[in-house]
């Protein structure tokens, strides 16, 4: 028998399928948990998808099932958990379909979605108020939703109505300009805002296919990450968080170059501040070129000066407030605890932030240590990972920027970490709304958001620490020679 027909046959034995067969149940998960999403949006109002005043012929559509809530929530923990394990099984595997498929099944999912109910939060209710606080001619980082409950707009949001915008004055205008299209009706103006959100979904799916271009492998990767992400779908194509527009500009700053990246990046700011991070990439991939450098630290600055400028600096408040707080999944709600019980009461919102400053300095040296390769995304991606292992306020959609930056920079172990941190976090914020909670689920927020998932992200913290302890010895250890290149 000649070598090659040895091959042949190997393929064809049951071990030579195997792999191929491993690849096709875990695209074939990643699918399922799509088409999970997709349903739940489909079904209609639910503890997990909030329901929207407005004309029912106007878009977003749903078939207004009303599915119990024990059974919506157990949708949303299966998309969830098959998402986590299908991505990881998918990114292992040797056996994949072509990137372009994978482009293709994923923007068009965000696409049905722009058109079906969001799900995940009722976020994208706080996001139709700010709007209409801007087009009756109110400052929504002065006035809250609460302040007007008779209003159409912005008597529907249901947990964060006393509170002021957060977000960056981009996003507050893409806001504002789905409530000039909405008016009155919160369904149209959520829905201009989904359109917006897909548009910035599958743009950005675009860009990291053609940065990828040349290697099928790495595009199939980047596709994986982002576009035909389950757990991206479920949170960013689905729930419609601004973050995916900070997410979109950041990627665009980073395929970029010269005064164009720093245009992106000053806007992608004016979505979020803490996109921000995305910055120090270009800034340590340019050190040796101080004149480019300048052009796009200066542009950048300038851009952000005067977004910022324009809203008036009392658009920071909020956010200086919200950098305060403790979310009860983090790991720093159990340090929180734990200061409570030794000192007595109160918040001890400096000593946490002084750790997780701490921490997030001691996480991006280590991780920075062990780099692959010596490029913006992957510095950025390191900069943006150690921040969300390390703050004391991070929800599960924040995670999408690390998520791109990884499908740019190519680090298979830091995905991993990725993948693990975001499904398990996503098990913590079921049902989608607190208020629809039913009493027997309470578990659901006193055992697994305040207890088991934040010692979970704890163990997964050390284990990074210890990960990238080690991948950073062996990289000084690594000869020159050897090194990657860019």
């Amino acid at each position: 028998m000649t070598r090659d027909a040895s091959v042949v046959d190997a393929r064809r034995s049951p071990a030579g399928d195997t792999p191929r067969r491993l690849g096709i149940a875990a695209f074939a998960a990643v699918g399922l948990s799509a088409a999970t999403t997709v349903l739940i949006g489909l079904l209609g109002p639910s503890a997990m998808v909030p329901r929207l005043p407005g004309p029912s012929w106007q878009p977003p559509y749903s078939l207004d099932v009303h599915p119990g809530t024990h059974l919506v929530i157990a949708m949303g923990a299966f998309a969830i958990v098959l998402g986590g394990l299908g991505l990881v099984g998918a990114l292992r595997s040797r056996w994949g379909p072509d990137p372009r498929l994978l482009l293709a099944a994923g923007c068009a999912v965000s696409g049905v979605l722009a058109f079906l109910s969001p799900s995940g939060s009722a976020d994208h209710l706080n996001y139709a108020a700010y709007g209409r606080l801007v087009t009756l001619g109110l400052d929504p980082y002065a006035i809250t939703p609460a302040t007007l409950p008779g209003d159409p707009v912005t008597g529907a949001v249901e947990e964060w109505a006393g509170v002021t915008s957060v977000y960056g004055p981009v996003a507050t205008a893409v806001q504002a300009l789905a409530s000039l299209v909405g008016g009155d009706s919160v369904r149209l103006t959520v829905f201009v805002m989904a359109v917006v959100n897909a548009a910035a979904f599958v743009g950005t799916a675009l860009l990291l296919h053609r940065f990828a271009r040349g290697d099928a492998n790495l595009q199939r990767r980047a596709a994986l990450l982002w576009a035909a992400n389950p757990l991206m779908i479920y949170h960013l194509a689905a729930g419609i968080h601004v973050d995916t527009l900070a997410v979109a500009c950041m990627v665009a700053a980073l395929t970029v170059r010269g005064a164009a990246s720093g245009l992106m990046l000053g806007v992608g700011i004016g979505v979020k501040l803490n996109a921000g991070l995305v910055a120090l990439g270009p800034a340590w991939e340019l050190r040796r070129s101080p004149g480019r450098l300048a052009v796009v630290a200066g542009t950048a600055t300038a851009t952000v000066v005067a977004i910022y400028a324009v809203a008036g600096p009392h658009v920071l408040d909020q956010v200086s407030a919200a950098s305060k707080r403790v979310s009860l999944a983090t790991p720093w709600q159990l340090v929180k605890v734990g200061l409570q019980s030794l000192f007595g009461p109160g918040a001890y919102s400096a000593w946490i932030q002084i750790g997780s400053l701490l921490l997030m300095a001691c996480l991006a040296w280590l991780v920075l240590r062990a780099l692959p390769a010596d490029t913006a995304p992957a510095v950025a991606a390191a900069m943006v990972v150690a921040w969300l292992f390390a703050a004391p306020y991070a929800l599960p959609w924040y995670d999408g920027l690390a998520f791109a930056l990884l499908a740019m920079a190519s680090w298979p172990a830091l995905e991993a970490f990725m993948v693990a941190r975001v499904a398990v976090l996503s098990l913590a914020y079921l049902p989608a709304r607190e208020i629809a909670r039913p009493d027997d689920l309470l578990w659901t927020k006193t055992l697994l958001r305040e207890t088991v998932v934040p010692w979970t992200l704890l163990a997964l913290t050390i284990a990074l620490v210890w990960w990238a302890a080690r991948a950073g010895l062996r990289a000084r250890r690594r000869p020159a020679s050897a090194a990657p290149r860019p």
